[in-house]
């Protein structure tokens, strides 16, 4: 797992840690010392801890004007023992809230598993984010994370499946990405 980097082509257009908007803002990073696990395996020191044990993140890309953001998650979503959604939407997520972001695209092709407790925070977001013409969408969840969703009954709360889960997104530049998860979402919506 130390090998695996967030993704990094889109540095020269964004980087967190320079975001006085962003709340990574001024965290410094390491090339060489490996201090995160998950588990028992260490993570590549790029990687953004936000407080959970087992979940790790990146803020790739954000878009105040537009307000959308692009994160990019590893390791294990584990609400049953760490809470981890709300220590995410407390953290993170209203921070950018707060900073005029509506729209959240989430990678999560590196998150390995899911275990879920109660929706109540998964709600609350979906509720905030709607009074915003907002919404959540989920890119690359590996297909046993989804069901794993489905079967918690927070499916509901994202946009998810389909054409989001084959999305080539690391070809394409952010704006380009938004507009076709946009897209997407707004097909959704609309047929839903």
């Amino acid at each position: 797992m130390h090998d695996l980097e967030p993704y990094y082509n889109w540095r020269e257009l964004y980087i967190s840690s320079e975001d006085p908007r962003s709340p990574f803002f001024e965290r410094e990073y390491s090339e060489f010392e490996f201090s995160d696990k998950i588990y028992n395996y260490f993570i590549h020191p790029q990687w953004d801890s936000f407080g959970s044990q087992t979940l790790f993140m990146k803020i790739l890309y954000a878009d105040y004007e537009e307000g959308f953001c692009v994160l990019e998650l590893i390791g294990e979503w584990n609400d049953l023992l760490y809470n981890d959604i709300m220590i995410l939407k407390r953290d993170i997520i209203e921070h950018l809230q707060r900073e005029g972001i509506a729209r959240f695209i989430l990678i999560g092709e590196n998150v390995l598993n899911f275990h879920s407790s109660d929706d109540c925070y998964y709600e609350e977001w979906f509720e905030e984010v709607n009074d915003e013409d907002g919404w959540i969408a989920l890119l690359n969840f590996r297909d046993h994370v989804l069901d794993d969703f489905a079967a918690a009954n927070i499916d509901s709360y994202f946009v998810l499946g389909g054409k989001l889960n084959e999305l080539r997104w690391r070809a394409l530049h952010p704006d380009q990405l938004y507009e076709q998860v946009e897209t997407h979402v707004m097909r959704r919506l609309s047929a839903g």
